[in-house]
């Protein structure tokens, strides 16, 4: 399946037919980047459970990373983090621009 880009985005963002954001690639709409630090990630999921893309992928009950197709960068994972634990940081994006 290809995905769309945001050109192919109807006028003003309607969904005009319901659960078909999977074929939108919206992490190009990003200007903060999600990066977790394996080490200090406790697995409590409260990122995957606030994330509103479902972004935050999860196996076998733990975090294994961002989809970055998806992901726009809103910091609601960052934020919902417990703060003891502070395992998501928001980076800008341009940091991982290629020129």
């Amino acid at each position: 399946m290809r995905l769309k880009g945001w050109k192919e985005i109807p006028i003003g963002g309607l969904i005009i037919e319901a659960g078909n954001s999977e074929e939108y690639q919206t992490g190009s709409w990003r200007s903060f980047r999600p990066i977790r630090d394996e080490a200090k990630c406790i697995h409590c999921l409260l990122c995957w459970v606030y994330c509103p893309d479902s972004s935050v992928i999860v196996e076998d009950g733990k975090v294994v990373g961002v989809d970055l197709e998806h992901c726009k960068g809103c910091g609601i994972c960052a934020k919902e983090c417990p703060p003891k634990v502070q395992a998501i940081t928001m980076v800008e994006e341009a940091e991982f621009a290629e020129y």
